[in-house]
């Protein structure tokens, strides 16, 4: 006989977004009007006031405005559809895949970065210091106000409770448990949606502090090297923090294990009642939500709530299908 921890579709939801979902996606929104204005602001006055470096700054703002838009969008986006049924897990994975799209829209700006910066190493140009200088101070303290607004939330710390779903039938039993546990699950907790988003504002600002230092060198000591060589510096940075967003989010679009020491430690809670794990998958469907199947083979007469209650404590543990059959 096998029982399995399983119940007819839209018997219950499965919301498994961060706790301060809709207050990151203010904060997302409050960053776009500061890049907006600041970018409608730098190029209306570089058409007045003739200065194509004020055009430059106000276009490449605009680049990171879109990756915000795209943050934003991906927050409301899961909101709206949180409780859809075609999303056999909800949307919690709607942030990763917006990170994982905005460290590839980041790796594009680190080639093109890298790219430009290559040139100007080759064929120096004329550098209008009495106007680069100031709009690179001005980048910073935008991009220093912007990462603080992203970054107001702090620690995300989800308020644990639990609540389990009886369907009246010994077979069917589910859990679903929001909140941190004592599993060392950092990664499963991080808003990944919202990491790209200071990601970018972060890039660029180390970007306007090397420009900043090349600018200043480059008029003291004549040094022209010392701004393009900035450029390619900043470049490897960007393209450095774009390698890992790419890697954390891809992992998670593909269901890797988000923590291995949390699946090792749920094989030997249950195996430490003689019984055995023939079968686990953890996957990540959200900020601080982890879901799991286990198959458990038993010599003793117990049922898919044993289980569950015994893996209470795993509070990142958001959906247990639990399957249990007579061991052999």
């Amino acid at each position: 006989m096998i029982e399995a921890a399983t119940a007819a579709p839209g018997s219950h939801g499965h919301v498994f977004l961060a706790a301060d979902h809709e207050a990151s996606e203010r904060r997302t929104w409050a960053v776009i009007a500061l890049c907006g204005a600041m970018m409608f602001a730098e190029i209306v006055g570089g058409l007045l006031f003739g200065s194509i470096a004020l055009v430059a700054d106000g276009l490449h703002m605009s680049t990171h405005a879109g990756a915000l838009l795209l943050a934003a969008l991906a927050y409301r986006y899961a909101r709206d559809h949180a409780n859809d049924p075609r999303f056999s897990f909800g949307t919690g994975k709607m942030g990763d895949l917006a990170g994982f799209t905005s460290a590839i829209i980041l790796a594009m700006i680190a080639l093109l970065i890298g790219y430009e910066s290559v040139l100007r190493l080759l064929r120096p140009v004329q550098i209008h210091f009495a106007q680069a200088i100031p709009i690179a101070f001005v980048g910073l303290a935008v991009n220093i106000g912007s990462a603080w607004i992203l970054s107001r939330g702090g620690h995300h710390h989800h308020p644990g409770h639990d609540h389990d779903h009886d369907h009246g039938d010994d077979h069917d039993h589910h859990h679903h448990g929001h909140g941190h546990g004592p599993e060392r699950a950092s990664a499963a907790h991080r808003d990944n949606n919202m990491r790209a988003a200071i990601i970018h504002v972060a890039a660029d600002a180390a970007v306007s502090i090397l420009v900043i230092v090349g600018l200043v060198l480059a008029r003291t000591f004549g040094w022209l090297w010392m701004d393009p060589l900035a450029g390619i510096i900043g470049a490897a940075v960007i393209a450095t923090w774009s390698y890992g967003l790419i890697r954390d989010t891809g992992a998670i679009l593909l269901d890797m294990t988000p923590d291995p020491q949390l699946a090792e430690d749920l094989r030997t809670t249950v195996e430490s009642e003689g019984d055995r794990v023939t079968d686990l998958h953890l996957w990540r469907v959200g900020p601080g939500h982890v879901a799991a199947i286990l198959s458990v083979e038993t010599d003793e007469a117990r049922d898919a709530e044993f289980y569950r209650a015994m893996l209470d404590r795993f509070r990142v543990l958001s959906h247990v299908t639990v399957e249990v059959a007579p061991a052999k």
